[in-house]
């Protein structure tokens, strides 16, 4: 998928941020972000309830977080529109100054970029009401579909899955890719798939939004950190991020967030905030 650079509507961060208390100040904002005056975040919003589109305004739990590091920052936030799959190509051709997406922090990004992590969250399986294939985890896919989003660990781990089916003599799992989360959900639903991949939030809220349509396969699997991802020379950037989200979560702010937006499954802990190189 190319790149989609068009800016997304939630310029001031205390507008999207609403009630939700976050500390004045955090850190020591670098000067091209103070110059600039804004922060601009790479999302992808067809992820909910991480992030997606309400008429053209952006909103979810990233939406806030980054409003947050914002208003942390003294400065405004924008959220720029890019397809996931050309999302770190984007921030390293200086489309952004960061990402927020739900992205998971894996030792094949770290070859690229930098992490603040800020949350932790398992993977899922999601089935059709009633579970008809009786799909509870990796063993009991084999043979059978599941769709995720393509470009993400999701896909990744389902395809070294499959071949360790394999491996065991079993059939392998075939892995259909969509360009939006959405439309991976969507191909569950209409009958396309037998089951759906993703992280355990979107998971939730597809399920908690269509109670009549889906449930939850099993229980959550592959638990692994989502960060904010920064170019790696942005060192100071990194830092100031950094004591941003920690500050979030000194005030209460990050788990005002996850309630919100009823991450379940989702570890909100200030001990999975960290920077990575």
């Amino acid at each position: 998928m190319g790149i989609r650079t068009k800016l997304l509507a939630g310029a001031v961060a205390a507008a999207v941020l609403g009630s939700i208390a976050v500390a004045a100040t955090a850190a020591t904002t670098p000067p091209s972000i103070a110059k600039a005056g804004k922060i601009v975040f790479c999302s992808d919003p067809g992820f909910p309830p991480m992030e997606s589109l309400e008429g053209s305004q952006p909103v979810g739990a990233d939406i806030d977080i980054g409003a947050g590091i914002a208003k942390a920052m003294g400065v405004e936030v924008q959220f720029r529109n890019v397809g996931f799959d050309g999302i770190i190509a984007a921030l390293l051709a200086k489309k952004c100054d960061a990402i927020i997406s739900g992205m998971n922090d894996t030792p094949e990004r770290l070859k690229q970029v930098a992490f603040v992590d800020y949350l932790k969250v398992g993977q899922s399986f999601m089935v059709k009401k009633g579970n008809p294939k009786h799909i509870t985890g990796i063993a009991s896919l084999a043979g059978k579909s599941a769709s995720v989003e393509t470009g993400t660990t999701n896909k990744d781990y389902l395809d070294q899955q499959s071949k360790m089916l394999q491996t065991q003599g079993k059939k392998p799992i075939k892995v259909v890719t969509f360009p939006k989360d959405t439309d991976a959900a969507n191909a569950l639903k209409t009958g396309r798939v037998d089951a759906y991949f993703g992280d355990s939030p979107p998971v939730a809220y597809y399920v908690q939004t269509d109670p009549s349509s889906f449930e939850v396969g099993g229980n959550p699997i592959n638990p692994i950190s989502i960060g904010i991802a920064l170019r790696k020379s942005d060192t100071q950037l990194q830092s100031a991020v950094l004591a941003a989200v920690t500050a979030m979560y000194s005030d209460g702010a990050m788990k005002q967030i996850v309630a919100k937006w009823k991450l379940s499954r989702v570890v909100a802990d200030v001990s999975v905030v960290s920077v990575k190189q």
